[in-house]
């Protein structure tokens, strides 16, 4: 293990490491806020459940759209520098709107300005998501290539140590802390993010690239001007003497600059346009195409009604944020043995296979919240928290099963060259996807009138939900046939 821990630093660096680390960390420590986010929206704005989720729906939508930052650290560098520069900007972005909310009470009441700046923080969070990644991508192919796969671990060891931290630190702050104070609380953890940004160097020599041809682009329309016009004007000139010099000097750094700034925008416009027109010619590719298809359909035509349960269970069980909190805990471990379970047991099996018998076992879990709805456990004796917990357990390590195919697949499909881009791309299909399918649950919870107190029609919303988690077994034949997890 220290040999391990003295190559790692060896090749990137204690600076490079920790700021991996407390990005992944932060990440993963997002439920201890949004624990009370989701709080704050019930309780506090009085909002039903499909409000709730359609609020929370476009504050996360900024994930969707990953390919986005992508491009813009890849194709404009500030300063020179592609990745610090936006790291620095997204961790201000995630880092003012929990101070904003936790200092001002009535835009934290608000139902607008507080969906405002979730997205703005969503949007950071995102951002700083890609921006690492590609770190992370750079710093392994200019330094060691045998650490890739354990620096992959260092990222989500972090996010997943996170994740257990937030979600039981964050039921126990609910229930001894206000809501402004949490976020106030969160916040240090963006500091400590901004404040490492300082502490990693990143070389800048492809943006003075960009700048000595743009330099040496100037310079060459420089020295045609003054060719052409030391032919006509040449006379005039040695009249008027020293006196036009100076304007002359100025004139011709005006121009300089001019010849600069478009030949840099023009660089930066070009380098858009092919990132865009590779990612577009990559994805109309059946091969691409039609999993990613799949994938997309399967997360939107499944109605997410995790909103409804939350309302459910804190407001007809009565569960405490302190339980909840631990519910997420027991699901962030089981998270991590559906992995194992599928790198030891399934990676070799036909994706295929692999997905029916996944959508069937997240189906037949589903019934479980028609069975806590429905209190059809209460004669046997079995409590409401032992049901949420193995509902939250199970359910966690099957999607797994169906996320961990998604990666791997991914991953194949990627042509050399835009590998980066595109599987950000193929994420943010993901992110949006399961954005798209909240929608879904949301206005599905409004059709049968499931409000805050009124949860009649619960069952059958359920019910529904599972009827469409066998939908999309019927397209499978969209994933390749031959298929399977092993990663090549």
């Amino acid at each position: 293990m220290m040999k391990w821990a003295k190559q790692m630093h060896k090749a990137f660096g204690s600076s490079f490491l920790w700021l991996v680390f407390l990005v992944y960390f932060t990440q993963g420590f997002r439920s201890f806020v949004w624990t009370a986010v989701s709080y704050q929206l019930k309780d506090r704005l009085k909002l039903s459940p499909s409000a709730s989720q359609l609020i929370s729906s476009v504050a996360f939508f900024p994930w969707s759209i990953k390919p986005l930052y992508g491009i813009l650290s890849d194709c404009i560098p500030i300063r020179g520098r592609k990745r610090v520069p936006y790291l620095i900007i997204a961790t201000l972005l995630s880092l003012f709107p929990w101070i904003i909310l936790g200092l001002n009470a009535s835009l934290m009441s608000s139902h607008w300005p507080l969906t405002i700046l979730l997205t703005t923080q969503n949007v950071g969070s995102a951002m700083a998501d890609v921006v690492v990644d590609a770190m992370i991508a750079e710093a392994v192919r200019l330094e060691r290539a045998s650490l890739a796969g354990d620096l992959q671990s260092v990222s989500w060891s972090a996010m997943a140590l996170g994740g257990i931290c937030g979600s039981l630190l964050g039921g126990y702050a609910l229930t001894n802390l206000e809501i402004d104070t949490i976020f106030l609380l969160f916040s240090v953890l963006p500091t400590m993010q901004l404040l490492s940004c300082g502490l990693v160097e990143e070389d800048s020599s492809g943006g003075k690239a960009l700048l000595d041809q743009a330099d040496s682009s100037s310079s060459h329309h420089s020295d045609t001007e003054n060719s052409l016009n030391g032919r006509t004007n040449g006379s005039i000139s040695r009249r008027k003497g020293f006196k036009n010099q100076k304007s002359k000097k100025d004139v011709k750094k005006k121009s300089d600059a001019l010849v600069k700034e478009r030949y840099m925008i023009m660089h930066w416009l070009h380098s858009l346009k092919l990132a865009v027109y590779s990612l577009c010619q990559a994805f109309r590719q059946p091969m691409i195409f039609r999993p990613m298809a799949w994938f997309f359909f399967a997360q939107v035509v499944v109605p997410n009604l995790s909103t409804v349960m939350f309302y459910y269970q804190t407001e007809f069980l009565h569960l405490e944020p302190s339980f909840l909190g631990t519910a997420r805990v027991v699901g962030w471990f089981s998270l991590m043995l559906g992995t194992l379970v599928y790198n030891r047991y399934l990676k070799r099996m036909k994706l295929r296979r692999i997905l029916m018998f996944a959508h069937i076992g997240i189906a037949v879990l589903t019934l479980l919240d028609i069975v806590l709805v429905s209190r059809l456990h209460v004669p046997f004796y079995i409590s409401d928290k032992l049901v949420v917990l193995f509902g939250s357990a199970l359910a966690d390590a099957v999607n797994q099963l169906k996320f961990m195919p998604f990666l791997i697949l991914s991953g194949k499909l990627c042509p050399p060259g835009i590998e980066g881009t595109l599987f950000a791309l193929f994420m943010s299909i993901n992110n949006l996807s399961s954005t798209l399918g909240s929608f879904v649950g949301a206005g599905l919870a409004s059709m049968l009138n499931i409000s805050s107190g009124s949860f009649d029609n619960l069952v059958l919303g359920i019910a529904i939900q599972v009827f469409c988690t066998f939908l999309p077994i019927f397209f499978l034949f969209l994933i390749p046939k031959e298929a399977t997890g092993v990663s090549a």
